[in-house]
């Protein structure tokens, strides 16, 4: 067994993501990529999380704003706020925390919808699930994508292999479910309503765990040589655990994902990947237009 360290891997590619700001941008002196986040409201947990993002973006060179709007926020001014920085040619990616307030909640999708596609860092536009469903996204959901860099880090031969994602979250089951499919995984999307959970787990050679249950995946669930990844972070009276009971499964599975220090570090260091992706795709489409 080997327990899959994602603050290695997000260390590697955070350290790349810097590479390359600074050759290609800092060096020349050219506009570096710039992140904005938006939390509406005082959810404590949405401050640590950007907080979070705010410092990577420090240690990859990257620009960070961060706008903290009232709760009392309207639709009206916060779609209107959005607008003006999709004008803004300075800003790379926006990113909009949720949750967002109760109020708010209801319009959810037309808020995220207002982003242009071609700054929406986190892959919640319709377009751009659209296109990643389709196979011809630039970017994908940070957590999704952290979990296929973890199987590739370890080379692990994703290629005809049976998947079993639990959860189906636009964010990451459906995600993860999408890129799986596309490095040719046999995928088993299981939810609330799926029967017999236990024996379709017990058939996968990859067990990715996202719903938000402490410990609900124990030994009994997971295949022999599996390769198990814990999306899940639960805060209890003992701290921190995710959606796999990790000490009944770690001797059972060939690599498995600690909670914390697995999945979680990644998915702000490809926040940084794909805010950089979407300031190369901008620059890109600036150069044709020039062109012509």
């Amino acid at each position: 067994m080997s327990v899959t360290n994602g603050k290695e891997l997000a260390k590697e590619i955070k350290e790349n993501v810097k590479k390359k700001v600074y050759e290609n941008y800092i060096s020349k002196n050219r506009d570096v990529p710039c992140l904005v986040c938006i939390i509406v409201g005082d959810d404590k947990a949405s401050k640590v999380y950007v907080n979070s993002k705010k410092k990577a973006c420090e240690e990859c060179g990257i620009k960070s704003l961060v706008y903290q709007l009232p709760a009392d926020t309207t639709k009206e001014f916060l779609l209107d706020f959005l607008n003006k920085l999709n004008a803004d040619k300075t800003v790379s990616g926006i990113l909009v925390q949720l949750p967002l307030p109760e109020k708010l909640d209801k319009d959810r999708d037309e808020i995220i919808n207002t982003i242009l596609p071609s700054k929406d860092v986190d892959c919640l536009t319709h377009e751009n699930l659209g296109r990643l469903f389709a196979g011809v996204g630039t970017i994908a959901p940070c957590t999704a994508t952290g979990i296929i860099k973890i199987l590739e880090h370890e080379k692990f031969d994703i290629d005809g292999k049976d998947a079993v994602v639990i959860g189906r979250s636009l964010l990451v089951g459906k995600s993860v479910s999408s890129l799986l499919q596309s490095k040719n995984a046999t995928v088993t999307n299981c939810h609330s309503h799926t029967k017999n959970l236990k024996e379709k787990c017990q058939n996968a050679d990859i067990l990715i765990v996202a719903v938000g249950k402490p410990k609900m995946i124990k030994k009994d669930f997971v295949k022999d040589g599996a390769f198990v990844i814990d999306v899940g972070i639960n805060r209890t009276e003992n701290g921190l655990v995710g959606d796999v009971d990790f000490e009944s499964v770690k001797d059972k599975c060939s690599y498995i994902t600690p909670v914390p220090g697995g999945v979680g570090p990644l998915t702000v260091a490809c926040l940084m990947e794909n805010t950089l992706l979407l300031h190369e795709k901008a620059k890109e489409n600036t150069k044709c237009v020039n062109l012509e």
